[in-house]
């Protein structure tokens, strides 16, 4: 008689590999919290939402790296948290902020960096797997992320918490800021990643001094540390252009010599086929 079949025992999911899932379920909750600051009017607790969903954005993905538990389930997870976080939160807080004050014209153009934004993030989805830069590259995203383009588009509500100043409130100067950066998510500007960026050696003592600079700023000057991060990358696009453009021309000149090389390599051997004959 055949002893009974035991039935395998069905292993539960490492908690590990649950962890970028968490930070990216936290950074959803963030963004929808912002929403909530936003309807009562208080918008330094929204902003400070959004940063920290920007935050555990930033996190997920390199701790799921680490701990090799990258899935195409987080990978939707983290494309939906970002459109809530950085494509709708911004705009809900910006109408309610002072685009309401233009009408119509106002909710269409928050719309607009919704819109902006679903389409950006759409583009990246796409192309996981199949990149749309060349490999020398790599270092660089095809238009400005969701995560930047938030922090650039509440720029003048940021500068708001520190000068008293109406202008920052105007709907014009909201307006264009809307209109800049959602032409520059949906853009095929290259702009820096730091998603692969190496610290030399040397520059590792200083990079942890900055750091250490940059935490005492945020905690005597949060506003104006932030903002001026946020400005400081906003002037980096230009930078990051004139980089990719350098990369891209050192990268046709390799191409071109080494078709070169080719060709003289192909016709010295047919000129010793030929003496040898």
């Amino acid at each position: 008689m055949f002893p009974p079949r035991r039935t395998p025992r069905i292993h539960g999911l490492s908690f590990n590999k649950l962890i970028p899932n968490i930070l990216t379920m936290l950074a959803l909750c963030a963004g929808l919290t912002s929403i909530r600051f936003g309807l009562h009017g208080k918008w330094e607790m929204a902003v400070t939402s959004i940063l920290l969903a920007g935050v555990l954005d930033g996190l997920d993905g390199r701790i799921a790296r680490l701990l090799h538990g990258t899935s195409k389930f987080g990978a939707e997870l983290d494309s939906l948290s970002d459109f809530v976080s950085f494509g709708v939160a911004p705009a809900v807080l910006l109408y309610l902020w002072t685009m309401q004050g233009a009408g119509a014209a106002g909710w269409a153009l928050v719309l607009l960096f919704s819109v902006c934004c679903a389409l950006r993030l759409a583009r990246f989805n796409t192309m996981i797997g199949e990149p749309d830069l060349p490999p020398w590259a790599y270092n660089f995203f095809t238009g400005v992320p969701a995560p930047a383009a938030a922090g650039l588009v509440l720029i003048p509500m940021m500068l708001s918490f520190q000068c008293d100043y109406h202008i920052f409130a105007s709907p014009i100067l909201n307006a264009i800021v809307l209109i800049g950066v959602s032409f520059l998510m949906v853009s095929k500007i290259p702009t820096f990643s730091g998603k692969r960026f190496r610290v030399p050696h040397h520059y590792v003592l200083p990079m942890l001094l900055l750091v250490g600079v940059l935490a005492a700023f945020l905690v005597t000057e949060p506003w104006a540390t932030i903002t001026i991060v946020a400005v400081l990358y906003g002037i980096s696009i230009p930078l990051s252009i004139r980089a990719f453009t350098r990369l891209r021309r050192q990268a046709a000149e390799m191409r071109a010599a080494e078709h070169a090389a080719a060709i003289a390599a192909d016709a010295e051997s047919g000129g010793g086929d030929v003496a040898a004959s």
